[in-house]
């Protein structure tokens, strides 16, 4: 009769057999012990919080990246995640409100935790390899769980160039809107289209860049995510502005620390004495109470995104942010006062300060503009 095994005996053949006695065998037991342990599912906010450090080279804010700091972001990354429904994410919005960094942090996760193909699309190839050095580089190289997983490109066959970086599982490639051959370089899991609105009407004229990038996806059916990201331009032809309007068009609902009140932030109800912008104050829409910039924490800590339209396709997911939303120390309502105020009596600053502060588009003004005008513009 065979003697009956412990539970706790080390089975034949197993690693605890074989380097029993072994100088450091527990240690490694360990280390080998947390290899079989899988990966906790993460979501994009949830891995740029664990993984995500920001360097000096690329942020005005080195260290690690908080979620917390632009919490209106949460949502929006989280919507890229794989177990997120949505297969298209729009974001239209105004300049600086950490829209790049969430990218950025997609890109990241899909290296760490979801490899497959992905395409990252700027304006051009030239702005594809700066993103990629001044962006993308210090993604890698800051972030201990991408740096192990893409090798530097001095080392040899290391699959690592200045628009290709490779990683078990998966490729990210980067490239331009102009680039027709980029853009149809490969099928991709994964696309992000940066500045839309700043792409050419046609990529060597073979056709809308958005429409051939996302034709790389349709492979992969509803595994694929595409985000559209823009600053908006001209109205009727703002590639984002068209995308957010056939999405079910969310906004940034935040409470009033006043009466409680939800409401999204729109610029008419900031409110100061002319030629006093440092006196601007928002005004509550329910209970016209001014609220202080040093709310505005609480606030976007207890905001919610909230659909504002029925979409044309239920796979689509839209945001849109002003600069009203901008956390404290980057562009606080008293500098939007005052570069509206600034912007007074120029339709060119108007419209920089409409797409860029407002992140809504610009409308053209006396005679429509003809055909070629249009095409010119685009």
């Amino acid at each position: 009769m065979s003697a009956p095994i412990s539970r706790n005996s080390p089975s034949p053949g197993s690693p605890s057999e074989d380097i029993a006695g072994f100088d450091g065998a527990e240690a490694l037991l360990r280390a080998w012990g947390r290899g079989l342990t899988p990966d906790p599912w993460l979501t994009v906010s949830e891995w740029a919080d664990r993984h995500r450090w920001l360097s000096s080279r690329a942020s005005a804010e080195p260290g690690r990246y908080r979620t917390d700091r632009t919490p209106y972001m949460r949502a929006i990354m989280d919507a890229l995640s794989p177990g997120h429904s949505a297969q298209r994410v729009v974001f239209m919005k105004a300049a600086q409100v950490g829209a790049t960094e969430a990218g950025n942090n997609w890109i990241g996760f899909v290296i760490h935790h979801a490899p497959g193909p992905m395409l990252a699309v700027q304006p051009t190839v030239e702005l594809a390899k700066r993103n990629s050095r001044q962006r993308i580089d210090p993604l890698i190289e800051e972030s201990p769980a991408l740096k192990e997983r893409v090798r530097p490109a001095r080392a040899r066959d290391s699959g690592n160039t200045q628009l290709s970086k490779e990683f078990a599982g998966g490729v990210l490639v980067m490239t331009g809107a102009n680039s027709a051959v980029g853009l149809r370089s490969m099928p991709a899991r994964y696309v992000f289209l940066d500045e839309v609105d700043a792409y050419p009407a046609s990529a060597d004229e073979e056709g809308d860049p958005v429409a051939l990038a996302e034709a790389r996806s349709l492979t992969f059916a509803h595994r694929r995510k595409v985000f559209l990201v823009s600053t908006p331009t001209i109205r009727g032809l703002s590639r984002i502005e068209r995308e957010y309007e056939a999405s079910d068009q969310r906004r940034f609902f935040v409470p009033c620390p006043h009466c409680g009140a939800m409401q999204w932030l729109r610029f008419e109800r900031l409110r100061w004495e002319k030629g006093k912008p440092e006196t601007a104050a928002y005004h509550c829409d329910a209970c016209e109470e001014p609220i202080e910039e040093h709310h505005k924490p609480a606030m976007l800590a207890a905001g919610e995104w909230r659909a504002t339209a029925k979409p044309r396709d239920a796979r689509t997911v839209g945001f849109h942010l002003s600069a009203l939303y901008s956390p404290p120390g980057w562009k606080s309502w008293a500098d939007i006062a005052r570069d509206k105020e600034a912007a007074a009596g120029s339709d060119e600053a108007e419209r920089v300060f409409r797409n860029t502060v407002l992140g809504e588009t610009w409308i053209e003004t006396g005679d429509a503009p003809d055909w070629q005008r249009i095409a010119e513009r685009r």
